[in-house]
């Protein structure tokens, strides 16, 4: 797909993969809109896009909230009839055992990870439909295959955004519009400043930069797959889990538990 006076509206992106994607999609003439919670770093990155000279539109919007989607999706559908890509990408996540979170804690993570981006596709899919053209593009991880201790409630929500998106892509078949999942490992972004997250390292040695995510963002709006996992060779490692899952996950377990366990200790 050329991008160039395309429309691509982002969520969560104000900073990270959002914002180096809005780059990278702005460097090839296409018209973005901006959405995050943070109207101040919402017009940051707005200014920082203006030097590509293209339409920007920023629009502060919790994803989360039923009600704000249904709102930004009609300010957004005024101004430009329909949009070309959908990138869901705002997420978040706490760590912490399933006994230590609360209730809220867990919800929050499903709200905003797995409903927010039910909620922008079902207010942005009908005028892809009718104009039989549209690539929506989500953001998992690689999460979205293994479950992992510390984190169970995020993967849930990546499991669920990858089993919707491998169902969803059925339906699209013969419509004109695709949905591809792009999965990174960990990426070197402001995800771990939750408070939750303190006490563990930030990043490893293999984590990704958060532009090349937005490369495989960019890869993914124009692809037939239905998942990306960034970088390929981790494949290999979801390929071992399901098919050794009785090999594989013992280790996995055994190696996230030490670090949650370790935590509790602190």
């Amino acid at each position: 797909m050329n991008f160039k006076n395309k429309v691509v509206l982002i969520t969560g992106a104000s900073s990270g993969i959002g914002k180096d994607s809005a780059i990278e999609f702005a460097k090839l003439g296409a018209n973005i809109v901006l959405v995050a919670r943070r109207k101040e770093k919402l017009e940051q990155v707005a200014d920082e896009l203006k030097k590509f000279n293209v339409t920007i539109l920023t629009c502060q919007c919790d994803v989360s909230n039923k009600e704000q989607v249904k709102e930004m999706s009609r300010i957004v559908l005024e101004k430009f009839d329909s949009v070309d890509i959908l990138v869901n990408n705002a997420g978040f996540a706490i760590y912490g055992s399933v006994s230590d979170l609360t209730i809220d804690e867990i919800e929050s993570q499903m709200e905003t990870n797995y409903f927010g981006m039910v909620y922008c596709i079902k207010n942005f899919l009908p005028s892809m439909l009718d104009k039989k053209s549209g690539h929506i593009v989500n953001v998992a991880s690689v999460a979205a295959s293994f479950g992992l201790p510390g984190i169970a409630s995020y993967c849930a929500s990546k499991f669920a955004m990858l089993g919707f998106s491998e169902g969803f892509k059925h339906e699209l078949k013969n419509t004109g519009v695709g949905i591809t999942v792009v999965s990174p490992i960990m990426v070197r972004t402001n995800f771990f400043e939750h408070p939750s997250f303190e006490k563990m390292p930030k990043f490893s040695p293999i984590s990704l930069s958060s532009k090349t995510v937005a490369k495989a963002i960019l890869k993914a709006a124009n692809s037939p797959r239905l998942e990306i996992i960034v970088p390929s060779v981790v494949r290999g490692a979801v390929w071992m889990k399901n098919t050794f899952p009785y090999f594989i996950n013992p280790i996995l377990g055994k190696s996230f538990k030490k670090q949650l366990d370790s935590m509790k200790k602190d």
